[in-house]
This record gives structure tokens, sequence and C-alpha cells, in this order.
């Protein structure tokens, strides 16, 4: 049996919500049920592990008031995973889903079976990332704080969206190793297919940008046909004594 982590399921379909709250309970996980948009965003504050959802055309309000860093940062982590049910979901809309933040999309009607081994994936994603930056992260003048969630380089803070940062605490785990454009999007964004999507590169451009913005090291680079690394020029102490 797994250990008590909490799941928030938001679910309007009432056949469905039993069936989910009283599988999974019994699969050893504290759930807690939601009936609408409005009743889960009520409850974030219980901080679950993560939430899984669906209510119909509002599915998306609710993940972007998860992943928001205002407002309803006090209620729950943005960071906390997040996975999407729904009956509608062609691949247009899994992409659009998954660039809000969602960290995986069910499709309607599920396997039990299927739902509950991609529940346990994301948990354990989650919870390696915590595991690997469990509260300070620094390389060379950059420090990222996994906890407020702050990013600084050389004490001044850096502005972050919430994708940017945790693309950037994921590479900082294991800086110059050359991390593939799949596992990125796996990793950080959920995706099991890398598909036509731009969403990684116009982030590890952003979060490229911004770093330089107030430090000349070359941070990140894209490492051609592969992926993207961090800092792949010289180390600090050899760059410092040039």
């Amino acid at each position: 049996m797994p250990s008590t982590h909490s799941i928030l399921l938001a679910e309007e379909d009432p056949v469905c919500r039993t069936f989910l709250a009283d599988n999974l309970a019994a699969d050893g996980y504290d759930v807690v049920v939601a009936i609408d948009k409005r009743d889960a965003l009520v409850k974030l504050h219980l901080k679950p592990d993560l939430v899984l959802c669906d209510v119909n055309g509002e599915t998306i309000g609710l993940v972007d008031a998860v992943r928001q860093e205002g407002g309803f940062a006090s209620r729950v982590d943005p960071l906390t995973p997040l996975i999407v049910l729904s009956r509608k979901a062609d691949a247009l809309m899994c992409v659009r889903l998954l660039e809000h933040g969602c960290d995986d999309v069910i499709r309607k009607p599920f396997s039990y079976r299927e739902l509950l081994a991609r529940v346990q994936a994301v948990l354990r994603r989650s919870q390696g990332q915590l595991r690997t930056a469990e509260r300070v992260v620094q390389i060379g003048p950059l420090e990222i704080d996994t906890v407020s969630r702050t990013a600084r380089i050389s004490g001044q803070l850096v502005e972050f969206a919430t994708k940017e940062l945790a693309l950037l605490t994921h590479m900082a785990g294991d800086p110059n190793r050359v991390f593939t454009k799949d596992e990125l999007l796996r990793d950080v964004w959920g995706y099991r297919a890398r598909g036509r999507t731009r969403t990684l590169d116009a982030h590890a451009l952003k979060v490229r940008h911004k770093l330089r913005n107030l430090d000349e090291t070359h941070w990140m680079e894209n490492v051609w046909g592969v992926g993207y690394r961090l800092l792949p020029s010289r180390p600090f102490d050899e760059a410092s004594a040039a």
C-alpha cells in the first residue's frame, strides 16, 4: 500500500467521484472530495499532495488557480502535482492543459489500474524533485531556494514564472549534464511524447535571458539536436581567476 499521500479529488460526475474516492481510499490514499471548482478552491487550504480533477468547462481555471504564484499561494504550493481527467481531451486540448501546467491528462473512460499507475508515477516524480532539491541549490552566484520558490544571482532576486523556475531547479540538480528535450518535457511538464510543442524552447530562452540580465555567465546552452545543459562553460573558480 502507498504511504498516506493526500489527494484532492474534484469531480462533478457523482458516479465517477464515488468510484474514484472509494478505490483510491482502498489503495491507501487520504482522499478529500470536491464536487465542483468552487468547492475545490475552498479545499486547497488542506494542501493536498496531488490534485485530480474534472470540473468540466472550468478545469483550466482550476489548473490556473493552483499554478498561479499570487492569490492562492497561501492555500496550496503552485508546484503541487495536478492530473486532469477529461472526456473531451483531444490532442490539442491535452497540449493546452499541459501548457497551462497540469502534469498529466487522462482521457475518460479510463482503466482504474492505469489511473492508479499514473497517480503513483506523478507522485514519485514530485517527491524525487523534492529530494534532489531539498532546500537550497547553489551554483556559483546562483542560489535557488526551493521552499520559498525564489532564485537569486549574487543576492539579487530574479523573477521566474512557476515552470521557468521548475526547469531551472531541475537542471541545477545536475549542472553540466546534457538533458534531452524528451527528459525535460517529461520530468518538468509531464509530457509523455514531445510532439511539436515549443514550450520547452520558449521557457529555456526566458530563463537564459533573465539570468544573463544579471550575470554575464553563459548559463544555459542549447545543445543542437539533443537538449539543454546548465553551465557548459568554465567552472566558476576558473572563470573568477581569469
